[in-house]
């Protein structure tokens, strides 16, 4: 092996701490395999597969769609593997301009290229005893990929400029979000190395195919929160309703986002309005005596709208609002206090000391 005095890559992702504590055991049903969870019956055949190829050296390839976990998965397969006590290192291959590509990878000698002006130690070497992980591989150029192939095959390489031949024991974990066959026929990635990096496949299934998992993972989410802010907010039961029946096409990452925000807002109750109308939702548009509301807006925040707008034309005066509205004071009241309790908007000051009809 040679010298390690070189300079560490300008990124050295498997720096990061590799667990972090979690309160996923205390949500009843939410089970957990490393830094995955998930009950559903899709996950639990990940958890078992993940057992199975984590107790080897195989090279693995995982495929799924963004927002999945495809790192956690990775992650999770070195630290159940024998390697857990050496390197992880996370490399976004689509994130490197082409022509750096080699020289991130297996490092380069000093004036190897312009602007080498001191020599670097690679990704490989970096993750020498661990697991380098490979995230959108097949953003690689074919160029590229016939030195990734070597690489694999051989466990050896040089660095770009150098004439020593460097081995490195290396794991290899690949991911992508498209359909590796497709990428071959677009000529997007060699099928050899496709073939050498599939010795063992992983799907990461999406959020749309984890039906009994969203509402675990979202009271897992908030729980992470609460503890964090130390707070005890919790979910509306419409926000229940929204988690259990909208699809979540941005996956896990689109709800812990989704939900993050949600969290920010409210005061004790947590709103989830639908992604897809949550711009329209926030706020009416209100031109003097009218009011536009938009079409799709959930039918109780509709009503949520024109009583507090409502209310706020009419100065805060609730007899005026009540009657303008055609109930009567104590179902105002009544509705009113409701949005209080939720966490929502603050109704306008009243105008005078009044009372709720009986």
């Amino acid at each position: 092996m040679a010298s390690t005095d070189l300079d560490s890559p300008a990124v050295a992702s498997g720096d990061t701490p590799l667990q972090k504590k979690r309160n996923a055991g205390e949500i009843a049903g939410l089970k957990s395999y490393g830094l995955l969870y998930g009950s559903s019956p899709v996950m639990m055949e990940l958890y078992s597969q993940i057992e199975r190829v984590a107790a080897t050296d195989a090279t693995a390839l995982i495929i799924g769609e963004s927002g999945t976990g495809k790192e956690l998965i990775a992650r999770t397969i070195h630290d159940q593997s024998a390697r857990r006590d050496a390197p992880f290192v996370a490399v976004n291959c689509g994130a490197i301009p082409d022509n750096l590509i080699e020289p991130e990878l297996f490092g380069h000698e000093k004036g190897s290229f312009t602007g080498a002006v001191q020599g670097r130690l690679g990704y490989f070497e970096h993750a020498n005893g661990g697991t380098l992980f490979l995230d959108e591989v097949t953003e690689m150029s074919p160029v590229r990929q016939v030195k990734l192939l070597r690489a694999l095959e051989t466990g050896t390489f040089f660095r770009v400029g150098g004439n020593e031949l460097i081995h490195s024991d290396v794991r290899v974990i690949a991911a992508t979000n498209r359909d590796p066959i497709v990428a071959v026929k677009e000529n997007g990635l060699r099928e050899d190395l496709m073939y050498r990096l599939a010795v063992f496949p992983l799907r990461a299934p999406p959020l749309r195919e984890r039906d009994s998992d969203r509402e675990f993972l979202a009271q897992h989410f908030l729980s992470e929160m609460n503890a964090q802010e130390g707070t005890n907010k919790s979910f509306s039961k419409r926000a229940i309703e929204m988690l259990r029946t909208y699809s979540w096409p941005g996956n896990v990452r689109e709800l812990k986002n989704t939900i993050y925000r949600a969290f920010i807002l409210a005061e004790k109750t947590v709103e989830i309005a639908h992604p897809h109308l949550a711009s329209r939702v926030k706020k009416p548009v209100t031109q003097g005596d009218a009011m536009n509301v938009w079409v799709g807006t959930p039918l109780a925040d509709a009503q949520k709208q024109i009583i507090l707008g409502t209310l706020k034309h009419c100065g805060g005066d609730k007899r005026r609002a009540a009657k303008a509205l055609g109930v009567s004071l104590k179902t105002l009241y009544n509705r009113l206090g409701t949005y209080e309790n939720e966490g929502g908007e603050g109704e306008p000051s009243a105008s005078g000391s009044e009372t709720a009809e009986s």
